[in-house]
C-alpha cells in the first residue's frame, strides 16, 4: 500500500468514502443523498481548501481504497466534529474489498503525521455510538471532546516535529 495527498481531482472518490463513512453500520444513505444534502456536501465542496489536508491509500496495483481527509471548515458550516475553524474535522473510510488489512490505521497515522508538519495544533471527528472505529481512534490518541446526540467529538492534539538543529 501506498499514500499520496488527496487534491480536487479526486472528488469522485472522496464522495464514495464519505457514503462509506455514512454508512458504517448499514445502508442508510445513497450517492444520490451525499451529492445532493448540504450536511454532506461541506465534507467534499471546495476541497482543498486553505487548511485543508488528506491522504488517499493505493492498493498494489495502484488504485485507491481507502482516504482520510481534514476540513477545516469555520462555525457557521461546522461538521458534526467540530471543535474550531483551525481545527480539520476528519471523514475517513476504507472501500469493503480493502477492510480488515490496516489501511484505516496507516491513513490516521500518515494524516497525523502530515497535520504535525503542517501545524496543525489538532485533529478532530464524530463518532457514532455503537461503530467499532471508535477504538481505531482511541489507538491514534484521540480523546472525548463532546457529545452531540448519539455521537461522540473526538479530538486529537498533534504535537509538532521538533524543530531541527542548522548542521554547522
Amino acid at each position: 500500500m501506498t499514500m499520496r495527498p488527496a487534491g480536487a481531482a479526486d472528488l469522485p472518490f472522496l464522495e464514495r468514502i464519505l457514503l462509506e463513512a455514512f454508512n458504517w453500520s448499514q445502508p442508510r444513505f445513497t450517492l444520490d443523498w451525499v451529492r445532493s444534502d448540504p450536511a454532506a456536501r461541506r465534507y467534499v465542496d471546495g476541497f482543498p481548501g486553505p487548511g485543508d489536508l488528506g491522504v488517499i491509500a493505493l492498493d498494489e496495483e495502484g488504485e485507491p481504497v481507502g482516504a482520510v481527509w481534514g476540513r477545516a471548515l469555520p462555525a457557521e458550516r461546522a461538521g458534526y466534529g467540530f471543535v474550531a475553524p483551525d481545527i480539520p474535522e476528519l471523514t475517513i473510510g476504507v472501500l469493503p474489498r480493502a477492510r480488515g488489512r490496516g489501511v484505516a490505521s496507516a491513513l490516521l497515522a500518515e494524516i497525523i503525521r502530515r497535520a504535525g508538519e503542517s501545524g496543525v495544533r489538532g485533529l478532530s471527528l464524530s463518532v457514532e455510538d455503537g461503530n467499532a472505529a471508535r477504538r481505531l481512534y482511541e489507538r491514534a490518541g484521540f480523546e472525548v471532546a463532546g457529545r452531540h446526540g448519539g455521537s461522540d467529538t473526538m479530538l486529537r492534539k498533534i504535537t509538532p516535529p521538533p524543530a531541527r538543529r542548522p548542521v554547522p
